[in-house]
């Protein structure tokens, strides 16, 4: 078997078997075939390695398929943007509000390498094809740091302007044609743009503040690059490029002083003096120079004055940058800072009725305090810190673009008045947006309370008039591991309907509600697969949107696009255009109050069911089997994707006992596919309709929320597999490896089998894999008497061919694994050195922890190291007596060929998410 081919052919032929054998496994015999061709030597890792090249340009090939479907490519003619509109009113009032808010965010999500994201942009714009699998395949993977993640954020958001500008300038033109005598007023806003790439300090200590300086000194400068092209693009000879071109290079400059390492107390005087200095190209508010071109555009030409309104519109979206920024913190953060202003706080609980009296008290009576770099740079607090960089970058850098202040974790209306304290005391409160997050189980569950406790405060309503808005963020990673995404999806909707609640009913109907709802791309973040409009109000859902609109409340949704998996619909300018195309066609339809959404009506079974999924995720999370089987490789499936870290670090002992809360939402969601079964998007629909299938089957077949629920279950069922889930952890059956050779077959392994069989006896991967796949499968037959009563809807086509792929790169990868383990097994004894053991070297085998493995086996058999020539002695030696090889040969049979199969590993796990559509 060496092509792709044969293995499919096999695959089914072992399929077939199952009819007869239920508990037979087709994937993992499918390994055991392999792995038996591979250790004969009848099969290379260069033959492995030639099949997976293949896999991985189909699996590139199936994304670009997916995606072209998600923005409807290849278009048809011009693509409708928007309503029909015969008013000018309405369509002006439609335009000059954003009809979303795109946020470019990263968390550990960089899949791809460069290459392999141009080769997909190229598919999902060509004709679907991968044609160069040795390019796309082979490529080194860049070191994911913050720099390297900013610059392609930077990117996304460039291509993200283009495609804006072209649909601003698409709007100013067929407004001239309707409406020739009004059009010039038109001030269009279809799309903002941000990102938190350099500004999120949850969750990390490695941004320092003057990175996030530098960052926002560099985003300025590129934007005013932009400005200035687009204006000379216009007129080269522009009266205005005499004042950009100068505060181009004043930017650029002030950039570069940022760019380095400002720890030194000199270093960052000189810094900072040149950047806070009076200057006369130090440009820091466009609006002269947007009231000047508006100005222009009003007697301009028709075609001038179209290209000087889109760029007055670019400006008035961006400011000076390339688009909004965003911070973050968590809520500890904010009241270790707020502690240390109120007396007796290290004692003072913080959500208790006292502490609101003194925050209440605090916020009201502030008196804004000045501060300089030299304050930023001495100040402990991180909370403190971000409000202080917040306060420079508005005074010396943009002075019109808002900052959203985010806060993690935060479950206490008291958290939001704290951060609002310090947004008074430094006096940016007129330009600081302080969002809550809502992603805990318990945020989620209490926060229309939190809500309707905090707009409640005079301050703070007071606050959300000056600012024209409040905010929100809700996350779809740790609340979709938490209470699994179903649930997380309608708990977050019923958050944002207690929101318009609170809203209407404490008179803030006059500001708008921004929604910023932190999925992703995959189905394990709350992305939706199917179509963009389904992406669209997966976080968002018509429901939501029509209790802020019956509140005659302005909502302005946004959403973020997550690494590099969400940069890619931004690639090229021509995908950028084709997803901006689709969200600004993207019109909501409330539901009449005739013909209302069953789903929302009968909530005796719609509420029974998301309790009840809810409570089987949580037994899940709470599950000693179920923890010990997501991280029983830790997180070796997986490639290292991000530059904030995955997980906290451990020691061996830990790692055997590893918490899910020890690790990040993405990785968890993205080790779920690997092990074959997303568990958090599918677990517990099976159980919360056991016994009431048919009341809940006609209620989701006769509601478009429940069939839109039931699209994103059915994408994730057709890719799962629970009996590749039950292959993993029959890597440490010891009676598979006691029985392997058991005939007298495989002679040549089977000491190492042996050895294998007596180092699993005392393992307990085996057990735990074998309980939580009994588990999973009861609830999923259950879940398929539910499917059976539903009309059949294939969400996307020839999911069998790839359901079948996918089959046979997991089988390649559990080779691969046996592979390792073999050769690791096999290695000769060595002492144990610096508390390290070979049981412990193995361990490290076992978890994929191959890294730090490979040193330690290198460490204990060297291929290099001095010899005897290489020192000029005078006195003669005759020892050593032996040829000086060294372990070479022990390096060469075992070393090697674990670092390559493992390397080949991460390979396929690439492929698998790409068939999942996302890491994670």
């Amino acid at each position: 078997m060496k092509t792709v081919a044969d293995l499919r052919e096999r695959l089914q032929e072992l399929h077939a078997r199952t009819a007869e054998t239920p508990l037979f496994n087709p994937v993992f015999q499918l390994s055991l075939d392999l792995s038996r061709e591979l250790e004969a030597g009848d099969l290379s890792l260069d033959h492995v390695e030639g099949m997976i090249c293949e896999l991985e340009t189909l699996a590139l090939q199936d994304r670009a398929a997916r995606s072209r479907r998600l923005l409807a490519l290849p278009h048809v003619g011009e693509p409708r943007l928007g309503p029909e509109f015969s008013d000018f009113g309405a369509f002006r009032e439609h335009w000059e509000q954003p009809r979303l808010h795109a946020v470019i965010t990263a968390h550990p999500t960089f899949l791809l390498t460069p290459d392999q994201a141009s080769s997909l942009a190229s598919a999902i714009a060509g004709d679907g094809s991968v044609a160069d699998a040795a390019c796309t395949a082979t490529e080194d993977r860049p070191a994911v740091t913050l720099d390297y993640e900013h610059k392609r954020a930077m990117r996304a958001i460039g291509n993200a302007q283009q495609a804006r500008y072209s649909i601003v300038s698409r709007l100013l033109a067929e407004a001239a044609v309707k409406w020739p005598d009004r059009w010039r007023d038109l001030k269009p806003l279809p799309f903002r743009f941000a990102t938190w790439v350099g500004y999120d300090m949850d969750g990390r200590t490695d941004i320092q503040w003057y990175d996030s300086i530098g960052f926002r000194l560099n985003e300025k400068a590129q934007r005013l690059r932009r400005y200035v092209a687009r204006l000379e693009a216009i007129d080269s000879g522009h009266k205005l490029l005499a004042t950009l071109h100068p505060a181009l290079a004043y930017a650029e400059a002030r950039a570069e002083d940022f760019a380095q390492d400002l720890s030194d107390p000199v270093d960052l005087s000189d810094a900072a003096n040149r950047l806070t200095a009076h200057h006369e190209n130090k440009l820091l508010s466009l609006t002269p120079l947007i009231a000047a071109l508006e100005e222009e555009a009003q007697t301009a030409p028709e075609e001038r004055a179209i290209k000087l309104l889109a760029l007055t519109a670019a400006m008035r979206a961006d400011g000076l940058g390339m688009g909004w920024i965003h911070f973050r913190v968590n809520a500890k953060q904010l009241h270790n800072a707020i502690r240390r202003r109120i007396e007796g706080g290290e004692t003072l609980e913080i959500g208790s009725k006292g502490a609101m009296a003194v925050l209440r008290r605090m916020v009201r009576e502030v008196k804004p305090q000045r501060a300089n770099f030299g304050a930023l740079a001495i100040e402990a607090s991180t909370a403190i810190r971000q409000f202080l960089a917040m306060q420079q970058i508005l005074k010396h850098i943009d002075a019109d673009a808002p900052i959203r202040m985010l806060v993690a974790e935060c479950e206490q209306p008291s958290t939001v008045m704290a951060a609002l304290y310090f947004a008074k005391l430094f006096g940016i409160e007129g330009k600081v947006d302080v969002s809550p997050l809502f992603e805990t189980e318990a945020a989620l569950e209490h926060g229309g309370r939190f809500l309707d406790a905090l707009l409640q405060e005079d301050e703070y309503r007071s606050y959300a008039r000056t600012r024209g808005r409040i905010c929100i963020q809700t996350g779809f990673s740790d609340a979709g591991r938490f209470v699994g995404q179903l649930p997380a999806s309608l708990a977050i909707e019923r958050l944002q309907g207690r929101m318009a609640d609170a809203m209407r009913a404490n008179a803030l109907s006059d500001v708008a509600a921004l929604v910023f709802n932190t999925h992703g791309e995959s189905m394990g973040r709350g992305a939706h697969p199917a179509s963009f409009r389904d992406r669209l109000e997966w976080p968002l859902s018509p429901w939501a949107r029509g209790r802020f609109a019956r509140g005659n409340i302005r909502l302005e949704p946004e959403a973020s696009f997550q690494g590099g998996d969400g940069y890619q619909f931004f690639e090229t300018k021509e995908l950028a255009l084709a997803t901006l195309e689709q969200i600004a066609d993207y019109e909501w339809k409330e539901h009449a109050p005739d013909e209302p959404d069953p789903f929302y009506v009968r909530t005796d079974l719609s509420l029974d069911f998301y309790r009840a999924i809810r409570a089987h995720q949580r037994e899940h999370l709470e599950s000693q089997t179920y923890s010990r089987a997501i991280t029983a490789f830790g997180l070796g499936m997986l490639n290292t994707t991000g530059s904030r870290v995955s997980r906290r670090q451990s020691d061996l002992a830990s790692d055997r006992s590893m918490s899910l809360r020890q690790i990040r939402a993405i990785p968890h969601n993205a080790i779920l596919q690997q092990l074959g079964y997303p568990v958090n998007v599918i677990a517990g629909i099976g159980a919360a309709v056991e016994g009431n299938e048919e009341d809940l089957a006609q209620l989701i077949q006769s509601s478009p929320r429940g069939r839109q629920l039931m699209r994103l279950v059915r994408n994730a069922n057709a890719l799962a597999s629970i009996k590749t889930m039950a292959a993993y952890g029959e890597l440490f059956n010891s009676a598979y490896w006691a029985s392997r050779t058991y005939r007298g077959t495989e002679e040549s392994i089977s000491d190492a089998c042996q050895a294998l069989a007596d180092y699993l006896t005392k393992d307990d991967r085996n057990g735990v894999f074998r309980r939580l796949v009994s588990r999973l499968r009861v609830d999923a037959l259950k879940f398929h008497r539910l499917l059976d009563l539903l009309e059949p809807e294939d969400p996307l086509p020839e999911r069998e061919e790839v359901r079948r792929t996918i089959g046979v790169l997991q089988a390649l990868r559990l080779a691969l694994f046996k592979h390792m383990f073999l050769r690791a097994v096999s290695i000769p004894s060595f002492s144990r050195a610096n508390d390290i053991s070979r049981d412990d070297v193995l361990e490290m085998v076992f978890t994929l922890r191959i890294d730090d493995a490979l040193g330690q086996m290198r460490r204990a058999f060297p291929t290099s190291f001095p010899q005897l020539d290489d020192f000029q002695m005078d006195e003669p030696s005759d020892w050593p007596d032996d040829e000086g090889e060294g372990y070479g040969a022990i390096g060469r049979h075992y070393i090697d060929p674990i670092e390559r199969a493992y390397s080949l590993s991460l390979r396929i796990t690439t492929a698998i998410a790409n068939h999942f559509g996302a890491h994670g």
